[in-house]
């Protein structure tokens, strides 16, 4: 089999997984990702779960013999039934932030210190920033990953407690705020473009702006101090 080459997106979500972690990829698709993470030696295994068979069929024919006996399939929704697998690093990549919220609400066991979590979701981030805080996890770091536009991944483990963030944090992330760069200074112009149509849309039906005008306000002053 060639060599796996993952897309930006996943590979930022690989640069967090623990050397010698066991891994679930939940929505695992072509199973890409324990591939690269196996063969490689960063993972020691691996649970590769989709709640369709299709992708299992897919992430059979692509995993190689000399891993076979390292990355077991299961046909299962989000994590249900994989408990029992003894994780360490849970991957759930390419799903909106809510359901990714729901799948790790249904599951309470990944509410332990050793555990963590690596999201990256295609929608909703600050949905699933603010599920992660009120539910006691620590975002311990974030990254952007520019493909065909910017994905945010998010690190998080549980902490038991509970913080918040500001609107603006919860949108962009605090460590990327923290990290900075060219490609987050593009991630806040988009956002500045975003939020001036939505604020125009609601200006023009006489609605209450006071959000996006909160935000506008945070993403302004964070655009001139990257710059």
């Amino acid at each position: 089999m060639k060599d796996v080459i993952l897309k930006n997106r996943l590979q930022a979500a690989a640069s967090f997984v623990r050397r010698g972690s066991a891994i679930a990829d939940v929505g695992t698709d072509h199973a890409w990702l324990p591939i690269y993470l196996l063969s490689r030696g960063i993972a020691s295994r691996a649970v590769a779960s989709d709640i369709n068979e299709g992708p299992l069929c897919r992430a059979r024919i692509n995993i190689p013999k000399n891993l076979s006996k390292k990355i077991e399939l299961r046909l299962t929704d989000g994590l249900a039934g994989i408990e029992d697998f003894g994780a360490q690093d849970i991957l759930i990549c390419g799903m909106g932030g809510e359901l990714i919220a729901r799948i790790l609400q249904d599951a309470p066991f990944t509410k332990d210190k050793n555990i963590r979590l690596i999201l990256q979701p295609m929608t909703k981030a600050p949905y699933l920033r603010e599920f992660l805080l009120s539910a006691g996890f620590r975002i311990i770091d974030e990254a952007l990953a520019d493909d065909d536009r910017i994905y945010q991944v998010i690190c998080a483990e549980y902490c038991g407690e509970s913080e918040e963030y500001s609107p603006v944090e919860l949108l962009l992330g605090r460590h990327n705020i923290a990290h900075g760069g060219e490609l987050f200074t593009r991630f806040v112009e988009q956002n500045i473009k975003i939020f001036e149509g939505i604020r125009a849309g609601k200006a023009s039906g006489a609605a209450d702006t006071s959000y996006e005008d909160e935000i506008l306000d945070g993403l302004n002053t964070l655009l001139q101090v990257t710059k």
